[in-house]
């Protein structure tokens, strides 16, 4: 799928039982070459290898295969593919920042024609200095520029974010290609750009969401998530992620028709955590339920019970899921700091576990914890404080 989503024609898979990873090679030389045998016989372009591996296995792979193929992996491809879908200044320059942080370890195999040494007068080095050198303190100055851009914009994402605090804020997150846009569609009636490929959308897209009850809402659309997402794009992603921080619910948008939706659902998990939202509200929505069965979708029901099951296709379900968002958005949130002494340890671990803490203060008198959440989780952790 995503060689598809780029563009690549598969003319051939080898599957291989990877029993253990070779320094040098990632797979067996052997086995390597049998590979790059085949692609030449077949006239490819390039091999993928789905995982992440090293530049200097890339590099080895690289000298093995020649020129006429290129060796490509699993981050290498998704970067490629957020470039392409890159439409906004901020999705593009989150997009170079991670291609540039990719590439500066990889130098060596795109330039090993350059690697002689360059020195005297007219070089843009001083004596001596590699054409390589020169190459990755040039993709330095300009990463440290994308970084200084990105806090920017991550000043200006923070004060559109505070405009939107009085409202109930929803974000749907989910796998790439689970229908969280076309959700969003069908809950605001409005026109997010949708299509059937991986990563269609990669900026966050921020609606108003008519609920049930009377009170204002705000429902975001933000970038797919995918197994193994590259460290290069969770870190350089980290301020379109950073809406969901500021969420008061988050609802986990699953391909209910996928086969293997425990992975989806851990590779769901997994990013939340990894971006410290673990502790907000959260609902799963299982989309699709027009591509299976009736008894799957029974054994669904069964398994996750208080779920909601929609097909934003076949306009299904999402009345109860905007009637669901209302129940949750009627609970008074609220946001308070609170001072503990550390004998009161059982009502930290509480609060840790039953509200959203953002900020923690130790002093030598007691623990200071900023966090928001249900008003009636306070007056539970009030009483706690008085026992």
């Amino acid at each position: 799928m995503l060689c598809k989503t780029l563009g690549l024609q598969i003319v051939s898979n080898c599957q291989h039982n990877l029993r253990k990873i070779y320094p040098a090679t990632y797979i067996s030389k052997q086995k390597a070459s049998e590979i790059i045998n085949k692609a030449k016989e077949l006239n490819c372009d390039n091999i993928v290898i789905n995982a992440e591996i090293t530049p200097g296995q890339m590099k080895n792979l690289q000298n093995l295969a020649g020129y006429d193929i290129r060796i490509l992996d699993r981050t290498g491809i998704i970067i490629d593919i957020f470039s392409v879908h890159a439409q906004t200044g901020e999705a593009k320059t989150q997009v170079s920042l991670a291609k540039l942080e990719y590439m500066l370890p990889r130098l060596t195999r795109q330039w090993t024609h350059l690697e002689r040494q360059m020195g005297g007068t007219g070089t843009r080095g001083g004596p001596g200095e590699k054409q390589i050198e020169i190459d990755r303190r040039l993709i330095r100055k300009d990463i440290d520029k994308l970084k200084k851009d990105l806090i920017r914009i991550q000043k200006s994402r923070t004060t559109q974010n505070k405009h939107r605090s009085k409202a109930f804020q929803v974000s749907l997150v989910g796998y790439t290609n689970a229908g969280k846009s076309s959700l969003m569609n069908i809950l605001t009636n409005s026109d997010v750009y949708v299509k059937n490929e991986l990563f269609a959308t990669l900026d966050s897209t921020t609606k108003k969401l008519e609920l049930n009850v009377n009170k204002p809402c705000v429902i975001s659309d933000t970038v797919g998530f995918i197994q193994k997402l590259p460290h290069e794009l969770v870190a350089s992603f980290r301020s379109t992620l950073s809406d969901i921080q500021g969420s008061d619910l988050i609802l986990r948008v699953v391909d209910s028709s996928y086969s293997n939706i425990d992975m989806h659902l851990k590779t769901i998990d997994d990013t939340i955590k990894s971006i410290e939202c673990d502790k907000i509200e959260t609902r799963f929505v299982f989309n699709k339920i027009d591509l299976i069965s009736t008894e799957r979708l029974k054994t669904l029901m069964k398994r996750f019970p208080g779920s909601t099951f929609t097909s934003a296709f076949k306009k299904i379900g999402h009345k109860n899921l905007i009637s669901n968002i209302s129940d949750l958005a009627s609970i008074d949130f609220i946001d308070r700091t609170i001072k503990i002494k550390y004998s009161n340890l059982s009502i930290i671990d509480y609060m840790y576990k039953n509200l959203d803490v953002y900020v923690r203060k130790d002093t030598n008198k007691y623990v200071e914890i900023s966090a928001k959440g249900p008003k009636s989780i306070f007056k539970k952790i009030d009483g706690l404080i008085k026992t």
